[in-house]
């Protein structure tokens, strides 16, 4: 049986959205259907519980059917689970308490990932602990005792607007030098330079993934090094992202600046400000490619136009004549 580091190497990981219907109830019909869709998908995996589907927001109950339903679906695809501390967590004002909690509840949800047949965990970076003067060595210690499930880990480097912590290279290192972390995904959003000096310290690790989180600049973060993508951005047109990925490592360099040229203008579009909207334009997206039904909702989402809708919907089809 080929280890995760192998099925994700070279692969597309779709972080995919939740549907909800109008009554603010997840739409198991709509993601059984978009779950069958994704299995015939040619990706290394599926992120469930990442931000894109709102893993940090959901409750209990609906983490558990989530995965169940992608669980069901995925056959002997793997699942990533995001993990961390949920936000309707009630954290200790003491940081050693306010570690404690959080690494507590971290376990809680690797180990209800695992009971529910996922392949590794994905980590959030521990947000709450952000304030401390030492949350490096914190974080470590998180990713240290979640590792202890069992499951592989992946790391994440996150820019701090959407609740990231901006790890120094020292950290990355000791991150990745922890027994069953078996790479870091790296989310800039924006900072290229910050993206190239992550990279060149995760490439020092020969046996570490380099997970480009990249929506804005995927092709350059291709170049750089990076060896699979889990990004929000395929959980819709997955099969052109696939391509993408494949031109690349086929050093196919036509088809690979084409591609990316057009990836490129669908993440204008889909990653725009307000950012947080970007999961309600996946939905949208997934509309416009026929693979659910339309009328899918993100309640988490701010307010978005139907102008947007319709920027989206162009959006898809423009990316479809590539």
């Amino acid at each position: 049986m080929p280890s995760l580091t192998d099925r994700l190497r070279h692969k597309v990981v779709p972080a995919v959205p939740v549907p909800y219907d109008a009554s603010r109830k997840i739409d198991v019909a709509a993601t059984r259907q978009y779950a069958r869709w994704m299995a015939e998908q040619a990706v290394g995996a599926v992120a469930v519980w990442a931000h894109t589907g709102r893993g940090l927001m959901l409750t209990d109950a609906e983490r558990a059917l989530t995965l169940e339903l992608w669980y069901k679906a995925m056959g002997d695809t793997p699942i990533v689970c995001g993990v961390g501390a949920p936000a309707t967590v009630d954290l200790p004002g003491d940081p050693t308490a306010r570690t404690d909690r959080v690494i507590e509840v971290s376990v809680a949800l690797a180990t209800a990932a695992k009971q529910g047949g996922a392949s590794g965990v994905l980590i959030y970076p521990p947000e709450a602990l952000r304030d401390l003067s030492d949350v490096d060595r914190r974080a470590v210690a998180v990713h240290s005792a979640v590792a202890e499930v069992g499951l592989p880990v992946i790391a994440f480097y996150l820019y701090e607007a959407a609740g990231g912590i901006s790890y120094s290279l020292e950290t990355i290192d000791e991150l990745l030098g922890l027994a069953g972390v078996i790479g870091i995904k790296v989310a800039t959003l924006d900072s290229v330079m910050t993206y190239q000096d992550v990279a060149a310290k995760v490439l020092d690790h020969e046996d570490a993934l380099l997970i480009t989180g990249e929506d804005r600049f995927l092709g350059y973060s291709l170049m750089l090094g990076a060896q699979a993508a889990l990004v929000g951005m395929a959980a819709a047109c997955t099969d052109l992202l696939i391509a993408l990925l494949d031109a690349w490592h086929a050093r196919d360099l036509t088809r690979f600046t084409t591609l990316a040229a057009a990836v490129d203008e669908f993440a204008r579009v889909t990653f725009s400000a307000p950012m947080d909207g970007y999961v309600q334009r996946m939905l949208w997206a997934l509309e416009a490619d026929g693979v659910i039904p339309e009328g899918a909702s993100d309640p988490f989402a701010p307010a978005l136009t139907e102008m947007e809708r319709a920027a989206v919907y162009r959006a898809v089809r423009a990316l479809r004549r590539q």
